[in-house]
């Protein structure tokens, strides 16, 4: 099992939406960040927050590996400063409270 961690500007959310899509990824998570970076010299010490997303996917290794792939493929992003990221992740236990299930 991975876990594919995605953070995007909030204008890609269409776009990751799109390429999850095509991808086949049903099941996510996301959620609203700001993303913050530091100022150029001679400029602020920091740059206005970035409105931002970031989706979480737990998927089989095969799906993840396609998913990154086409992460890196994605053209068109609002903003080439700021592209689509995608992380890989192994998941090495899972825990869930409740009932078993099986």
């Amino acid at each position: 099992m991975k876990l594919v961690v995605m953070m995007y500007l909030e204008e890609d959310t269409e776009a990751v939406h799109k390429l999850l899509a095509r991808e086949g990824v049903e099941v996510f998570s996301e959620a609203a960040v700001r993303g913050h970076g530091r100022g150029a010299a001679g400029w602020y010490g920091d740059v206005a927050p970035y409105p931002s997303g970031m989706l979480m996917a737990f998927l089989p290794a095969e799906p993840a590996e396609a998913l990154m792939e086409a992460i890196r493929g994605c053209e068109g992003c609002q903003d080439s400063d700021h592209p689509i990221r995608g992380w890989m992740m192994d998941v090495e236990k899972s825990a869930a409270s409740g009932p078993r299930v099986p």
